[in-house]
Order: C-alpha cells, then sequence, then structure tokens
C-alpha cells in the first residue's frame, strides 16, 4: 500500500516537494537512512520522479544541507538586535539562537556538518553555507573597527568563535551539558570566556 504524501503534490513544484517530504523524513527519523525510491512514495510521485532534479540520494541530501544553512541563516538575522551597545549585547542573542537552531532541528544540524561521503568541506564553502559564518565575521569586524575587539586575524577569531558555538550546540543536542558538570548557564559562561579573549584591553591608566 503506498503511502500517502505528506503534503499535495502539485504539477511544476516537484524539485519542492522532494526536498519538503525529505526533510519530513529527516524530522521523523532523526537520520537520513531513507531512500530516493521512499522519498518518492511518501511524497506521491513516481520511484523516478526526484531524479528529474537530483541526480542520486548525496545530492538530495546536499540540498537539505543548504536549505538547513538558509534556514540558519534567518534564524540568526531574526535574532539579531536592533542597537546592541555592547559586543555581548550582539552576540549573546545570536549565540543562543544558533544553539536553538539546532536543538530544535537535532538531525538537520548533524546532516549539516555530517562528513560522509566526503562532501562536506565543499558543501561549507558553498556561499549559502559562508553565510552562516559571515554573520560571525561581520560582527568581528565591526568590532575590530570600533576598537572593541582585538586586532588579530579575523578568521583565527572566527574560527575560535565558531569552535566554542557549534560545540556547544552539539553538546546541548546529545544533552551532555548537564549543570552537575558544566553548571546552569554553561553557554553564557562560554561566551563570557569568548568575549574576554576577544575584547580589546582598555588601556592602561
Amino acid at each position: 500500500m503506498q503511502d500517502a504524501p505528506s503534503r499535495p503534490y502539485h504539477h511544476g513544484d516537484l524539485r519542492r516537494a522532494v526536498i519538503e517530504t525529505a526533510l519530513d523524513m529527516l524530522r521523523e527519523e532523526k537520520g537520513w537512512q531513507f531512500t530516493l525510491r521512499e522519498v518518492a512514495r511518501r511524497a506521491g510521485v513516481s520511484h523516478a520522479a526526484p531524479y528529474k532534479h537530483f541526480s542520486d540520494k548525496a545530492a538530495l541530501l546536499a540540498e537539505i544541507a543548504m536549505v538547513g544553512f538558509d534556514r540558519l541563516r534567518e534564524s540568526l538575522s531574526a535574532a539579531k538586535s536592533e542597537a546592541p551597545k555592547t559586543l555581548r549585547d550582539e552576540i549573546t542573542p545570536i549565540a543562543r539562537a544558533y544553539v536553538a537552531f539546532g536543538t530544535d532541528n537535532p538531525a538537520l544540524y548533524r546532516l549539516m556538518f555530517s562528513a560522509e561521503e566526503g562532501k562536506a568541506v565543499g558543501m561549507h564553502l558553498n556561499e549559502r553555507a559562508l553565510a552562516v559564518f559571515d554573520v560571525l565575521v561581520e560582527i568581528l569586524r565591526r568590532g575590530q573597527a570600533a576598537g572593541s575587539i582585538r586586532k588579530r586575524p579575523i578568521e583565527g577569531q572566527a574560527a575560535a568563535g565558531w569552535g566554542l558555538i557549534h560545540g556547544m550546540t552539539m553538546l546541548a543536542i546529545d544533552g551532555l551539558l548537564v549543570p552537575e558538570k558544566v553548571g546552569s548557564a554553561p553557554l553564557d559562561a562560554a561566551l563570557s570566556t569568548l568575549l574576554e579573549g576577544l575584547g580589546n584591553p582598555a588601556p592602561q591608566q
């Protein structure tokens, strides 16, 4: 018996139907072990239909990951403070939004950073993935220009910030940020440490 499609399929919208169906299956199954045939059946299209837009399952998963980066960037943009008074005011809501996206979409987040099939590096150099990284880079550039952040290579500072937030996100997804080990507010504490390292020290009197 064929599964009922999760949403109506409209002629000319096959690509979106396949992507949205695969996203639903990713969320429900908490992984991407499904096949293109299963996606087609769930979407209510022929077994061959997904191949009109995706050469294989890896191509579909790569596009789903890009959709994840698009949605993450939108979440970060929505979290930006209108007029932050300090570097902490600017970074904290964005960091919280980043972690929240990961914990709300654990399977999608894991896929976005999966090294399966050796394609992770290429995906992360895609402009859609770089747009997420650029949110942090732009904060650092503005901070350096304003004198609130040390004049150091931005790539290294961005790597430190991304590594911290990504690591905290993965620990949160796995339920490992337990108070007995890392305190009651681990993200805030970690951000304080990061900001102390990035901050430009006040001149000696």
